[in-house]
């Protein structure tokens, strides 16, 4: 099956501009419109709607992002395109667009969530129609809702979603953008004077943590199923002293396989590996388990610690084999009610 890619929110954002800004300058009211993406290829955009407003002209684009599960698929983008004095181009954020509060990423705190590609694109499609100044603000109507369900609060995006994109177009479930992202939580933790960070698959793991130690929110990073990426990302910030892993071994014991992309589709189950490893602490019925929680389920307390312990062992062994020794480390392993199953390391940095 061939997947439809899309175009990115900032290209869509420049689309709009670009007809907001035809509409401010010559009274037209196109139904659509064509931008360069950074690569320079062409595309056109249809205009959903634009006309005058009082002291500007406004245009909205809707994003179409293909095939991708793209939280802003099918939403409007809104610009609002205004005169100022002097030649150059402002950027505010409308309703539905984030303000940047924290450092670390690319937008200094207090400017609009607007990456430096989308700027970009925008000032290019603006210098296409008019070389006056120009103030261009971006709204997505419903943002604020959707960024809910993004890594924006987490990176200290508040108010909306941000406008991204790298070249314009969204390729079906592109790890590029979610590797983005996730430098993006480890760039804002170091720049926030973060030095030992905890990182989690996603939410079990990040509850287990607040649970069980004492951290700053600001502290825990989920990793999704990227370990390779994020482990690697992680052990070359020279601002991070220590890590801590930290999550449910049916994600966790995938890594003493060789498995550093834990995604379902991309590796196997960990049960075999949780068997290999508790080889000898399992009866025949906890080694039949086809879960992982199964398997803990099916021991005693004694024999589950020590299972626990010796798959945090060599959790640990597998990630200082990848990124070295040259990072405190510490895994800590818990089930999925986050109660703690097994740790290997020094936990008192967390504690």
């Amino acid at each position: 099956m061939i997947l439809r890619s899309g175009y990115t929110t900032g290209a869509c954002a420049a689309a709009a501009a670009k007809a907001a800004a035809m509409c401010l300058c010559d009274g037209s009211a196109p139904t659509q419109v064509e931008i360069a993406l950074p690569e320079g290829t062409r595309v056109w955009f249809p205009v959903v709607d634009c006309g005058p407003i009082d002291g500007g002209a406004r245009a909205s684009v809707r994003k179409d992002a293909g095939d991708d599960p793209d939280v802003t698929h099918q939403s409007l983008i809104v610009v609002t395109v205004s005169y100022v004095e002097g030649g150059e181009i402002l950027f505010a954020a409308g309703e539905g667009v984030g303000t940047v509060t924290k450092p670390g990423l690319s937008i200094p705190p207090g400017e609009p969530a607007i990456n430096p590609v989308p700027r970009r694109m925008i000032r290019e499609a603006l210098r296409e129609v008019t070389p006056l100044g120009l103030r261009v603000t971006v709204s997505i109507p419903g943002g604020r809702e959707l960024a809910e369900r993004t890594f924006n609060p987490r990176l200290g995006i508040e108010g909306g979603l941000s406008i991204i994109g790298t070249i314009g177009i969204v390729k079906p479930f592109s790890a590029p953008a979610l590797t983005a992202s996730l430098q993006c939580g480890l760039d804002v933790a170091a720049a926030s004077g973060v030095r030992a960070p905890v990182l989690v698959p996603g939410n079990i793991g990040e509850r287990a943590a607040l649970k069980n130690l004492r951290l700053d929110p600001g502290q825990i990073i989920q990793v999704s199923n990227h370990w390779g990426f994020m482990l690697s990302q992680a052990a070359i910030e020279a601002r991070f002293t220590d890590l801590l892993v930290m999550g449910h071994p049916g994600k966790l014991a995938k890594l003493t396989d060789g498995e550093w992309d834990t995604h379902s589709s991309s590796s196997a189950s960990a049960v075999g590996a949780v068997v290999r490893i508790g080889r000898g602490l399992l009866d025949e019925s906890a080694a039949e388990s086809t879960t992982v929680e199964g398997i803990f389920a099916a021991c005693d307390a004694e024999r589950a610690a020590r299972l626990g312990d010796a798959l945090a062992a060599a959790v640990h062994a597998a990630i200082t084999g990848r990124i070295g020794p040259a990072k405190g480390l510490a895994v800590v392993l818990v089930n999925l009610a986050g109660d703690i199953l097994g740790t290997h390391g020094e936990l008192t940095l967390w504690k």
